[in-house]
């Protein structure tokens, strides 16, 4: 990828004791989910970093440039393991920076929707150093039968929330079923929800997901 990425900043309060970097899924922007940070209705002050992901064409897509994290093709629905290791690094980085500008990474939570999820998911697990928590929105693990050859013991026991419509005509509910299985066999601490939408987020989810962040920072 090899440039910084671009991205946004907001806020549910003044001096934010914790940092939630959340990536937006296929075709979207930074802009996609800042507009969610004052519904989640949160006591908790944390900074919101959304980042940008570079264009690159997308071959289901005919080739279209387009915002992605990876690429997909017709024989491959889980996308390039070296487009997403790629991204993942990225995300790294800018995890790094807020180290550096003061917030441990123990105050860091990793989120993202679709794409994104894949990309948080894959760096949450196999991250270095403890994070807060990641969340994994109507997503997928990546290649789940390798998943043990990936994961680090630095976020063995990081809270995950896991979210995804029942209707997803996207990404099935069937596949991030068998990635949550595959994380409970590993003892990763999960929760679970489950909606009656399709390729989305929706008011429940937006709520439950304020009330974990609440959990996860102030319990």
């Amino acid at each position: 990828m090899g440039n910084e990425l671009e991205f946004l900043t907001s806020s549910s309060g003044e001096n934010p004791v914790g940092s939630v970097i959340w990536l937006h899924g296929l075709g979207a922007d930074a802009t996609d989910f800042e507009p969610l940070v004052p519904m989640l209705d949160l006591t908790v002050a944390l900074k919101f970093i959304f980042p940008n992901a570079p264009e690159r064409p997308i071959t289901i897509n005919g080739g279209a440039n387009m915002r992605g994290w990876y690429d997909i093709d017709q024989f491959s629905s889980d996308g390039s393991l070296s487009d997403i290791e790629e991204s993942a690094e990225s995300i790294a980085e800018l995890i790094e920076k807020e180290i550096r500008n003061g917030t441990p990474a123990e105050k860091i939570t990793v989120a993202g929707f679709s794409q994104g999820g894949v990309v948080a998911l894959h760096l949450g697990l196999s991250y270095n150093q403890k994070l807060k928590g990641i969340m994994a929105l109507s997503t997928y693990l990546y290649d789940p039968e390798s998943i043990v050859d990936r994961v680090g013991f630095a976020n063995i026991d990081t809270p995950i929330f896991m979210a995804h419509g029942i209707s997803d005509p996207m990404i099935p509910i069937t596949k991030a079923i068998t990635s949550r299985e595959t994380l409970l066999q590993l003892n990763y601490p999960i929760q679970w929800h489950e909606y009656a939408m399709g390729h989305q987020v929706c008011p429940q989810e937006v709520s439950e997901i304020g009330q974990w962040l609440n959990n996860l920072y102030l319990g």
